[in-house]
């Protein structure tokens, strides 16, 4: 379990074989709750090779001195971080 909001990670290992890879991380929040967003990749199992890049939003509770995730939201696709980046813009003009 992490203990501070820069050990939050969403790399995963099956033993000593890696199938989720973390390529860049940025802390939106910090405190009792935190909020991650991370850049990263998982592992196609059929070729051995890391898959196209994928995006997560991560919300995290501290509790007893660790955190522990509450909640995730996984952007699947750059077509789909692009139009949630346009809502986004587009809101924030208004």
């Amino acid at each position: 379990m992490a203990e501070t909001v820069d050990d939050l990670t969403v790399e995963y290992f099956e033993g000593t074989m890696q199938t989720v890879k973390e390529l860049d991380k940025e802390v939106l929040t910090k405190g009792a709750w935190a909020t991650v967003m991370y850049k990263y990749q998982d592992l196609d199992r059929a070729s051995g090779e890391f898959d196209k890049v994928k995006f997560t939003i991560r919300r995290y509770q501290k509790r007893n001195g660790a955190y522990q995730q509450k909640s995730k939201f996984n952007i699947s696709s750059e077509d789909q971080a692009q139009k949630v980046i346009d809502t986004l813009q587009g809101w924030l003009k208004d």
